[in-house]
């Protein structure tokens, strides 16, 4: 049974809520990251992530919705890549 497509309407809304929801994780991990270990790299990819999810937001309600999911995903490969630098708290 085939899923009937998204019209363009959905496709902006779901991913609006998606980079919503990401940027609100990224911002509880920014301050969890800040409690544990306050760095000016902790707060560069955490902010840079928070921006691409705002610019992911934008480019959605301008039906951009492909791109959005590319710049999306960039901020989540940003905040893993980040969190590899970092390494783990409490880490030599």
């Amino acid at each position: 049974m085939e899923r009937p497509a998204l019209t363009p309407r959905q496709a902006r809304r779901i991913r609006i809520a998606l980079s919503a929801v990401v940027m609100l994780a990224v911002a509880v991990a920014l301050v969890v990251r800040l409690r544990s270990a306050p760095s000016v790299l902790t707060v560069g990819f955490y902010g840079l992530a928070l921006i691409l999810s705002g610019t992911a937001i934008v480019l959605s309600r301008r039906g951009r919705t492909r791109v959005a999911t590319a710049v999306l995903g960039l901020g989540f490969v940003l905040v893993v890549f980040g969190e590899w630098l970092l390494g783990a708290p409490g880490s030599p």
